[in-house]
């Protein structure tokens, strides 16, 4: 059975002191008002993972990610972060294709399927994002494109490793927006994706797959979002940034 899971992207948001005192928040929020099994994934700015490493070590049900990390092991790259710095502090998963870095820093599906194979490799569990602009949704083959994002990025993989990875969906035109896509829409991608991957992979491994939505879920409309079957959970933006929106959304899930 296919893992539930809420990730919380905190993009460039908080200070240090903020910082700890979400993460404190939410840590004993979950303990004390969630009961389920969902998995929850914290992700602020990467200079803060050691300091907030000691708030969820030995809690099973949160983990700590990362935004980014470099596709090179190691090497002049003034600025980067290598996965395998991540993993020596004990990082899990790692935000990987959001649609900010592709289209800030021009990321191509090349260089992430890059990032992913160094991810794998250091032991942490890549979010891989894919997702269409509003140009290209109201294009004939919008599912076509976010297919290919996968196609290209991930499909080089073995079995073995695709069943590593998590997806998480990203209706672009509704980040940031004011526009959050319909339960039926983020089902349609959803399902769409589920059986591309099945084609490739075969039913077991898609079926194993978690799907997230991440197109601007919030404590609002969270519950109908999960309420359908292929979504399995969220990335979420600027509602992981209060610790009650974020804690409702992880009772959604």
């Amino acid at each position: 059975m296919r893992k539930k899971i809420v990730a919380g992207n905190w993009k460039m948001n908080k200070t240090l002191e903020e910082a700890v005192a979400l993460t404190s928040e939410v840590v004993n929020m979950i303990k004390d008002e969630v009961t389920s099994d969902v998995q929850v994934v914290l992700c602020p700015p990467s200079l803060y993972l050691t300091t907030l490493r000691q708030y969820v070590q030995g809690n099973s049900r949160i983990a700590l990610g990362a935004q980014n990390c470099h596709e090179k092991a190691s090497g002049a790259y003034t600025g980067e972060i290598a996965a395998s710095m991540l993993k020596s502090i004990d990082v899990q998963y790692v935000i990987l294709g959001h649609s900010e870095r592709r289209q800030y820093f021009g990321e191509t599906n090349a260089q992430l399927a890059e990032k992913v194979n160094i991810s794998l490799e250091n032991g942490l569990t890549p979010i891989f994002c894919c997702g269409e602009s509003l140009e290209q949704r109201q294009s004939s083959d919008f599912i076509g494109f976010v297919k290919n994002q996968i196609t290209e990025s991930l499909f080089h993989l073995t079995p073995e490793a695709f069943g590593k990875i998590v997806i998480a969906y990203e209706p672009i035109w509704a980040i940031g927006t004011g526009l959050t896509a319909t339960a039926d829409q983020a089902q349609e991608m959803h399902a769409a994706l589920r059986q591309h991957i099945g084609e490739k992979y075969g039913e077991e491994i898609a079926d194993n797959t978690s799907i997230l939505y991440g197109g601007s879920a919030n404590a609002q409309n969270a519950a109908e979002l999960f309420a359908n079957p292929d979504v399995d959970g969220g990335l979420i933006g600027g509602a992981s940034l209060k610790s009650r929106d974020f804690t409702t959304v992880v009772k959604a899930a």
